[in-house]
């Protein structure tokens, strides 16, 4: 491959970061192509497996060598979401029967919530989350 070949796939696979988040695994494949770009524009030409083989390696060392560290610092969002919200307290937009699911903010965001208290919750009321359930928000009356 051209050394020109290796630069745009490098840059097309850092940019691709922006669109889909893949917690820096695209970023240092794409310094590993640059890598192998700039070699090959500054005269160290190589056959095409060479070329392969380089970037591999190369991506394998970035990968392990940085990419924790980086993500680390600089993309991990800290606890999980789940011992973010657990205990905290909804306030409850729209009446919600015990077992059915309704809406609640909690944070300044809507969640879905359903309701796993023996009660059913009323607008406006306060309801403590107790757990998480993929994406539902587990919630009973506060008190």
């Amino acid at each position: 491959m051209p050394w020109w070949g290796w630069i745009l796939a490098g840059a097309l696979l850092l940019g691709s970061e922006l669109f889909v988040t893949t917690e820096f695994y695209m970023v240092f494949l794409g310094f590993a192509a640059l890598v192998v770009g700039l070699f090959l524009l500054a005269g160290f030409d190589q056959p095409v497996w060479a070329q392969w083989l380089s970037f591999a390696v190369l991506a394998a060392l970035f990968l392990v060598g940085f990419r924790r560290r980086v993500w680390g610092k600089i993309g991990s969002s800290g606890a999980p979401v789940r011992d973010r919200v657990v205990g905290e307290i909804a306030q409850v937009s729209e009446r919600i029967e015990p077992g059915q699911e309704g809406r609640a903010e909690l944070r300044g965001t809507v969640w879905t919530v359903r309701n796993v208290g023996e009660v059913p919750l009323e607008p406006g009321q306060r309801a403590r989350a107790e757990d998480l359930e993929g994406l539902v928000l587990l919630v009973r009356p506060e008190g």
